[in-house]
C-alpha cells in the first residue's frame, strides 16, 4: 500500500459527513438544469477541510463541495465555499483550466449546509510530488505545466473577469499575517513557542517587494501538485482544484508557498525537499523560480532572493496555522477526513521550520 492510498478514490458517507441524499436529490431536480436521477452519493477521500463528494446519477456524475457542518460551527472565515465556486465560475474561458460550475446553493435548511455542485473532471491527482514510474522527460513536463499554470493565475486580468471585488485591496501580507495569527488563537490545542514568535516577528519584517501595490493578482492560497487534476496521459492541467483559500493578494507570496515542496521532505508532508532533483528530471527551486519570473516578467530571481528567507518563514507560518486549525476540527470533530489528525499534528514542525528561515533573515 502507497502512503498515498489513503488520499485516493471514494468510500462510503458516514458519520458527520452523511446528510439527507433524497433532499438533495430534490433540490438538484428543481435547481440544475439538465440534472437527472436517481442519485447515490460518494465521499472523496483526500481532502481535509472541505468534504468533496462525488454524485453519481445513470446519465453523469457531478463533484460536490460542502461546508463541514452549519455556519454557526465553523471557525470565522473558513471553508468559503462560495468563494471558491465564485473564482471557478470567473475564471472559465481564461488560461487557467478550471471545472464547469453548475449550482451554489447557501441555504443550509436542505441538507444542514452550503454546497454547490461542478463538473467532475476525469484525470490524474499526482500526489506524490517525486512522480514515481515517470521517466525524467516526463516529470520535466510536469513541472514546466504546473509552473505555467500558476504564471497564468498570476497574470489573468481578474477586473476583465468580473472578480475586481474578489478581495480586499492593499496590504494583502499584513492582513494574511493577521487572518492567520487570528485563526491560530482561536485554534490553539498545545503551546507553540515559535509562532508566538513569529506573530511578533513577521509584521515588524517585511520587505519592501512585499509591499508593492502594483503586484496584485488572483491568488490561489493552496496551489501544489496534488490540488491539480492532470489529463490521464498527457502533462496538461485539466482542472486547478481547491480554492478555498483564494483571494485578491500578492503573486509572490503566492508563488513562495508553492515552492515550500522544495523545503519539505517527503513524508508527512507533501514534499520534494532533500531528493536528487536532476537526477529525476525535476526543476531545482532556482529552475522553476526563474521560469516562474520569465512568464510573468513581475521581477527577477536575484531581486526575489533577496527576500526569499522572509517569503518562506511567512507560508511556512500560515500553513501551521492551516495545520493547527484542522487540529482544533480533529478536537471538535469537524475535520473530514481520517489523516487530519496526522495533519494537525504538522503545526509545530511547520512552526519551527518557518522560525529557522526567520532566524536567518
Amino acid at each position: 500500500m502507497s502512503q498515498f492510498d489513503h488520499f485516493v478514490g471514494t468510500r462510503p458517507v458516514t458519520g458527520t459527513h452523511a446528510f439527507d441524499v433524497p433532499a438533495l436529490e430534490a433540490w438538484l431536480q428543481a435547481n440544475m438544469p439538465g440534472f437527472q436521477g436517481p442519485l447515490t452519493v460518494e465521499m472523496f477521500k483526500g481532502g481535509q477541510s472541505n468534504p468533496t463528494y462525488k454524485l453519481l446519477t445513470p446519465a453523469c456524475s457531478y463533484v460536490m463541495r460542502a461546508k463541514p457542518g452549519p455556519v454557526a460551527k465553523l471557525l470565522p472565515s473558513a471553508h468559503a465555499i462560495e468563494r471558491e465556486f465564485a473564482v471557478m465560475k470567473g475564471l472559465a474561458g481564461t488560461a487557467v483550466p478550471v471545472a464547469q460550475m453548475h449550482v451554489l446553493c447557501e441555504d443550509e435548511a436542505i441538507i444542514g449546509r452550503a454546497f454547490y455542485v461542478m463538473e467532475f473532471v476525469a484525470g490524474r491527482v499526482l500526489w506524490d510530488q517525486s512522480l514515481p514510474g515517470m521517466t525524467n522527460a516526463q516529470r520535466g513536463e510536469i513541472y514546466d505545466e504546473m509552473n505555467r499554470v500558476i504564471a497564468a493565475l498570476h497574470s489573468v486580468n481578474f477586473a476583465a473577469q468580473g472578480l475586481a471585488s474578489y478581495g480586499k485591496p492593499g496590504s494583502y501580507i499584513e492582513r494574511q499575517i493577521g487572518r492567520w495569527s487570528k485563526q491560530y488563537v482561536a485554534s490553539v490545542t498545545q503551546a507553540i513557542p515559535e509562532m508566538d514568535k513569529l506573530m511578533a516577528w513577521l509584521p515588524a519584517n517585511i520587505p519592501s517587494s512585499a509591499k508593492d501595490e502594483s503586484l496584485v493578482s488572483i491568488v490561489h492560497g493552496d496551489y501544489r501538485l496534488d490540488n491539480l487534476m492532470f489529463h490521464p496521459t498527457e502533462p496538461k492541467v485539466l482542472a486547478v482544484l481547491d480554492w478555498e483559500l483564494s483571494t485578491l493578494g500578492h503573486p509572490l507570496a503566492d508563488f513562495s508557498y508553492h515552492c515550500m515542496a522544495w523545503h519539505i521532505k517527503p513524508g508527512s508532508f507533501r514534499g520534494i525537499g532533500g531528493l536528487d532533483h536532476k537526477a529525476l528530471g525535476i526543476p531545482d527551486e532556482a529552475e522553476y523560480i526563474k521560469s516562474y519570473c520569465e512568464r510573468t516578467g513581475f521581477t527577477t530571481p536575484e531581486k526575489l532572493a533577496t527576500d526569499w528567507n522572509f517569503y518562506m518563514a511567512y507560508n511556512l507560518f500560515r500553513i501551521a496555522a492551516i495545520l493547527q486549525g484542522i487540529a482544533k476540527r480533529v478536537e471538535d470533530g469537524t475535520a473530514s477526513s481520517e489523516q487530519a489528525k496526522a495533519s494537525g499534528a504538522g503545526a509545530k514542525p511547520m512552526a519551527e521550520m518557518a522560525w529557522h528561515f526567520a532566524s536567518q533573515v
